[in-house]
């Protein structure tokens, strides 16, 4: 019988905490036979101790004395859990923790390689400062992955331990964790689902930092698509090169002097380009056998 461990990432979330373990504790109640593995990741406020007072036998407690990042304490988490299906989700109050259960079934049921809450719903409460990076990241990534993508970095999902594990290699140790988890299932063909859920505002602070964790997460898109699939980068830059050298070939003979070195070397640096992809895409496809 397949079974589920959930994991709990916390840091300083002392004014959550008590409420999301009195929640695992009851849904303990209904569903004795889940984990519930909280992972607190150096907090350096009273989230231990609030943990240590609060959990019961049935709960694990992990422990990092120094902040390593969100994606360290999942992949901590997820290491020592006990059973085949990792369910993720955050302890500030934020998401709709009752629907685990119902993706875990929906999972089982489709054979899927994860499910994932897509914050899509009629309550989503996220800040104008991170909306409009939102879409523009999502945007991207769906060209790059050639794939719909409702929510790309939602906190609240289910997947199978043998995917984390095998894919750990390439998990960061931060907040792109689940970013970087999505683009290595899209870019291997694995199956995703996604249901829409609505998204509370959190209780307390936000660890995100808007402009750093934008261009990070621009980045990680990147990296992780051209390790998968390089020639969605490398084409269309080569493109841009070789029709920019057209351009200005025409327009200069147009005006009466042809900028002929110019255009040699925006040609030129196009079919580098576009060596340089199919090189690396041939690589990939080497090493992925």
């Amino acid at each position: 019988m397949e079974k589920l461990s959930i994991v709990i990432p916390v840091y300083n979330e002392e004014k959550a905490i008590s409420d999301t373990v009195a929640f695992f504790r009851d849904l303990l109640n209904r569903h004795p036979d889940i984990e519930v593995i909280f992972v607190d990741d150096g907090s350096t406020d009273r989230t231990r101790q609030i943990l240590k007072d609060g959990l019961d036998a049935r709960m694990k407690l992990l422990a990092n004395e120094k902040n390593k990042g969100y994606g360290a304490a999942i992949k901590k988490g997820a290491q020592l859990a006990s059973h085949d299906h990792i369910a993720i989700t955050d302890a500030d109050g934020s998401y709709p923790n009752e629907r685990i259960i119902e993706f875990f079934q929906k999972l089982v049921a489709e054979k899927a390689a994860m499910v994932v809450g897509a914050r899509t719903g009629k309550m989503v409460n996220i800040g104008i400062l991170r909306k409009f990076p939102k879409l523009i990241l999502t945007k991207l990534a769906e060209y790059l992955s050639e794939s719909e993508i409702p929510d790309l970095n939602s906190g609240l999902r289910v997947i199978g331990k043998e995917l984390i594990q095998k894919s750990s290699k390439y998990l960061p140790q931060g907040f792109s964790f689940t970013t970087t988890i999505t683009l290595f299932l899209l870019s291997n063909n694995h199956k995703i689902l996604y249901i829409p859920i609505d998204y509370y505002k959190r209780v307390g602070k936000s660890k995100i930092k808007p402009l750093r964790d934008t261009m990070n997460f621009l980045q990680l898109i990147i990296r992780t698509v051209m390790f998968f699939n390089p020639l969605k980068v490398f084409l269309p830059l080569s493109l841009f090169f070789v029709l920019t050298a057209l351009v200005v070939l025409v327009v200069s003979y147009i005006l009466g002097k042809v900028m002929d070195v110019t255009t040699i070397l925006l040609f030129v640096t196009g079919l580098q380009l576009l060596a340089l992809g199919l090189l690396a895409d041939l690589i990939d496809k080497r090493l992925s056998k």
